[in-house]
């Protein structure tokens, strides 16, 4: 079975090499490493997906983790596929493909979007006077409850909070799923995203979103 770990590792040579060695040794095979965030503490935060033998649990990676020194398990869950943000250009090159009609656009959009940005599903709403109205959505995207909440304005791309976000339907935010949205500039459409499981949306990860918000709103402009 295949997961995907994140973890802080410490920003200095060799490290990630440590790490390789560690799963190698509990038979995890290395499927794609992605470098999510560098930090100023001397710390850079990894996105790894590994595969696991038949019989051997989960937990065994988190003592590989923890036999590097200075490594630390953000958070672990199961995962299909591959990391690589890089991919990022060939998803708006497929987006782009289909912008001569905006539908056509959006669900090519909510498509891709999760594989993208390593997340589990995304939801296009446009904003009404009578209230949020559903657009797209990818196919693990919850359920439209048929609810018009209004939302309030949405100036650039962060994270949603059920405390903070009455709006957002309760449902969302089920499973420990991590949210965030951003606004596809220069329409009146928005994006969410989320990420069963988690693990939360790194400020990194929450400026690309919102980059790649710009650069979608432009196509749809």
């Amino acid at each position: 079975m295949s997961y995907l770990i994140r973890v802080s590792l410490p920003d200095v040579p060799g490290s990630l090499g440590q790490l390789a060695e560690a799963f190698g040794i509990v038979d995890a095979d290395i499927n794609s490493v992605d470098i999510v965030e560098t930090s100023h503490d001397g710390t850079v935060t990894d996105d790894i997906v590994v595969t696991l033998p038949t019989g051997i649990m989960v937990d065994t990676l988190i003592t590989a983790v923890a036999s590097v020194d200075g490594a630390e398990v953000d958070s672990i869950r199961p995962f299909t596929g591959r990391v690589d943000r890089r991919g990022q250009i060939q998803m708006l090159a497929q987006i782009a493909a289909h912008s001569g009609k905006q539908g056509e656009t959006l669900t090519e959009l909510v498509r891709v979007m999760p594989s993208a940005v390593t997340s589990s599903w995304a939801v296009v709403l446009r904003t009404l006077e009578t209230g949020l109205e559903r657009v797209a959505a990818s196919p693990a995207a919850p359920e439209d409850d048929g609810s018009n909440p209004q939302m309030p304005d949405i100036d650039g791309a962060r994270i949603l909070q059920p405390d903070f976000d009455e709006w957002v339907p309760e449902s969302w935010y089920q499973l420990g799923t991590a949210l965030t949205v951003t606004p596809l500039h220069g329409t009146d459409l928005v994006l969410v995203i989320g990420r069963v499981g988690g693990p939360d949306f790194l400020a990194s990860e929450v400026r690309e979103i919102g980059d790649l918000g710009c650069i979608v709103g432009a196509m749809l402009r």
